[in-house]
Order: C-alpha cells, then sequence, then structure tokens
C-alpha cells in the first residue's frame, strides 16, 4: 500500500490520524453527528444537548476543526458550527486502499491454494 502523502504511516496521512482521533471521542462524534443532522448549532446550544460545559464543547469543537469535520463561522459575540462530512473523504480513501489491498491478498492467497 502506497503511502498517500507526507507523513504517511502505512497510507494514514498526519490529517487522516486527526480524523480518527477527533472521533476517537465518543462526545465529539455525538457532536458531529448532530451536527451532521441539524445543519449548524453554537456552542451554547450543544452545551444544552450534552452533560458538559460549554468551554468543553468549544474544545471538542476545536479539535474537530482541526480535523476538518466542522467549520465555524461568526456571527456577531457567537460563533456557528456547522459539518463538513466532506472532511471524512481522505478517510474513504485511505480504507479503498486497505480493502484493495486485502482483496489482493486474498485473491493471491486463494490462487495459492487451488494450485496446490
Amino acid at each position: 500500500m502506497a503511502n498517500v502523502g507526507p507523513y504517511a504511516i502505512g497510507g494514514v496521512t498526519e490529517q487522516t490520524q486527526r480524523i480518527f482521533a477527533a472521533l476517537s471521542d465518543p462526545t465529539r462524534r455525538a457532536i458531529f453527528n448532530h451536527l451532521t443532522e441539524s445543519g449548524s448549532a453554537t456552542p451554547t446550544e450543544l452545551a444544552d444537548l450534552y452533560p458538559i460545559s460549554r468551554q468543553a464543547v468549544s474544545k471538542h469543537l476545536s479539535l474537530l476543526g482541526d480535523a476538518g469535520l466542522v467549520t465555524r463561522t461568526a456571527q456577531g459575540r457567537e460563533s456557528i458550527y456547522t459539518a463538513n462530512p466532506s472532511g471524512l473523504d481522505q478517510v474513504a480513501v485511505w480504507m479503498d486502499q486497505v480493502d484493495t489491498a486485502w482483496t489482493n491478498r486474498l485473491q493471491k492467497l486463494k490462487r495459492t491454494v487451488e494450485n496446490t
């Protein structure tokens, strides 16, 4: 499996690693899912939905933003966050590469077994 870009380890770029790290936390997954379904929300609105403080929500949103999974728009004194599902595109590419590699390995194993 070829590396996808700079700093890739086994085809996983730093950006893909940030996405996996961001989504490894159940609260961040829930916030991302909520934003995907609802369209957008403020940190205050999100804090009302989860048993965590607004500051904690803001930290989660910051990590999701660093991973490219949410975008922030300033509206007066408030920030509006919107899901960016296309941020998952790199993960889909990596998963396709893994699928292709395993399919090739299994086909090679099948040919070896059939020829024995």
